[in-house]
């Protein structure tokens, strides 16, 4: 797919990548509070890390709270539900507790789009893998 961009129409600059792998988890947190294109990789890394790092889960799961993960979408779900996937991935008695908390919070109706997503009748007996 392309597509041209009109005459006299500025091209938005192309915002350096902050290194995820080098930040705290209070530096993820506030790319995604702060609502950055890149909140998703922030989501992703505090996901990957929440499988040896508490921390990691609790801040995760805090996140999930926030309308910018929330309103957020793709398909059936939205980051706040793909937090509490990598929540639930990442298999930690902590982080699972987290998970479950944050799924409760939900709206019904993302409830029901989110074990839908995990082929789970119950967020309990959902047990998704990381890719």
């Amino acid at each position: 797919m392309t597509f041209s961009i009109p005459p006299g129409m500025p091209v938005p600059p192309r915002l350096p990548e902050p290194p995820v792998r080098e930040m705290s988890n209070a530096e993820l947190a506030e790319l995604v509070r702060a609502g950055s294109p890149f909140r998703g990789k922030a989501v992703y890394a505090l996901g990957d890390r929440a499988v040896s790092d508490d921390d990691a889960a609790t801040v995760l799961g805090e996140l999930t709270y926030l309308p910018v993960l929330r309103e957020d979408r793709f398909h059936l779900v939205s980051m706040a539900g793909a937090a509490i996937v990598a929540l639930l991935a990442a298999a930690t008695p902590h982080a699972r507790q987290v998970a479950y908390r944050a799924f409760a919070a939900l709206p019904e109706s993302e409830q029901r789009d989110l074990l839908l997503h995990l082929r789970s009748d119950r967020i309990e007996n959902a047990h998704p893998t990381t890719p």
